[in-house]
């Protein structure tokens, strides 16, 4: 209790003072001064409903120190957009793929390619480089389109159709990796023989054609380049008329690595990016396995790590940002819940019902660790500002590839 003063207490005083001269003062001088603490005593200094003491381990633990680097090819790759606010902080990442740049497509003809946004957002993160030489930047594309001077017009499936194509695009890719000194491209392409963002598909043909565009990129950059692109939870799918999705095999001969997308596996009341859980639809587990299966190397493997929980692909809100869910009002939800047949952290609401599934420091070290054990290169993720203040979760990505 704090004891303040006002002026009713100062006129109570003064009245106090002039009883006391015609009274005995000592019993009055304990009346009046119970008085006075009792009016002092103020409803807002008793809140009316108690806050939580534990100590929570996501918000009020100590910054962890950061592991040695250790230069044998790991990575810890950070998807950077074009719409954050953020300027990476380098010390904890060895590679950032740039997203995105867009195609520009005319009536099936390739015109040029162009980063989404400002290029005063891009020029900051490639002068990254000017300070810190060791890190690789390259420039992740994408099928959908987002500058206002570019319709979408066919976009991968389209380009992916002609050799001529094919071939400027593979050519502008290079000039651009030289004046930029960035160090190669990430293609994200979600997915050859699947339409979404208004983008086109075919299934007769786009799963053969990435193969015939990934090629033409290798021919073109020769080894001074790196090649690389988001991957699906699965290999290609045998669909009506054709193929869906990637094919993994043939792919393989012309990239460096593979950046799984091993989230967005499922939505509540599952977990979306779960170590190995049956009951989602896919885990991290199954999803490496393909690629394994298909004959990938797990060095040229790179597990994805969300920095956001998923809730729903329909309901509001959709998803949560990891900054937004230790914010989560305590008395809605329990936050920072422990599912340990997914080695996964979760939210729940206040009746029990499974929110949204998240990482943690907790569940990417677990991650990680299985990784190294597996002999995957290391581990990426979607995307640096969704972090908090603090870089908790990519920190822990940076510890959990950076152990020996």
């Amino acid at each position: 209790m704090h004891f303040l003063r006002n002026k009713n207490e100062e006129d109570i005083v003064s009245l106090a003072r002039k009883i006391l001269t015609t009274m005995n003062k000592r019993f009055w001088l304990l009346l009046v001064l119970t008085g006075l603490l009792l009016a002092s005593c103020r409803k807002q200094d008793i809140p009316e409903t108690p806050v939580p003491q534990e100590v929570d381990p996501e918000i009020d633990e100590p910054v962890v120190p950061l592991n040695d680097r250790i230069d044998d090819g790991r990575m810890a790759t950070a998807y950077v957009t074009y719409y954050g606010s953020l300027i990476p902080d380098a010390s904890v990442i060895t590679h950032i793929n740039y997203a995105f740049a867009e195609l520009y497509m005319v009536d099936g003809v390739y015109q040029k390619f162009d980063v989404q946004g400002s290029r005063e957002r891009f020029n900051s993160i490639a002068a990254l480089k000017k300070e810190h030489p060791e890190l690789k930047i390259c420039l992740s594309f994408t099928h959908g389109v987002a500058n206002s001077d570019n319709k979408q017009g066919g976009s991968f499936s389209a380009l992916c159709k002609s050799e001529e194509n094919r071939k400027a695009f593979a050519q502008d890719c290079l000039n651009f990796l030289k004046e930029h000194n960035l160090d190669g491209v990430d293609l994200d392409w979600e997915y050859p023989g699947l339409s979404w963002s208004g983008a086109a598909c075919d299934v007769t043909c786009d799963v053969d054609n990435y193969v015939l565009l990934v090629k033409q990129l290798r021919e073109t950059f020769g080894d001074a380049y790196t090649i690389s692109y988001a991957g699906y939870c699965s290999d290609k799918v045998s669909v009506t008329g054709g193929w869906r999705y990637i094919d993994i095999k043939a792919m393989d001969p012309y990239v460096d690595y593979v950046n799984i997308m091993a989230y967005d596996l499922d939505e509540a009341p599952h977990h979306h990016s779960a170590l190995e859980d049956a009951r989602a639809y896919k885990d991290c587990k199954r999803a490496v396995n393909a690629y394994l299966d298909a004959g990938v190397a797990p060095e040229k493997l790179v597990l994805g790590i969300p920095f956001y929980g998923r809730h729903s692909w329909s309901a509001s809100p959709q998803a949560l940002t990891y900054k937004s869910i230790i914010k989560l009002s305590p008395y809605q939800f329990r936050r920072n819940q422990w599912d340990s047949v997914a080695s996964c952290a979760y939210v729940e609401t206040m009746d029990g019902t499974f929110f949204c599934g998240y990482d943690n420091p907790r569940s990417i070290g677990i991650k990680g660790e299985w990784a190294r054990q597996k002999g995957l290169r290391g581990l990426m993720y979607w995307e640096y500002d969704q972090d908090d203040e603090k870089g908790t979760l990519r920190r822990a990505v940076w510890n959990a590839v950076m152990t020996k």
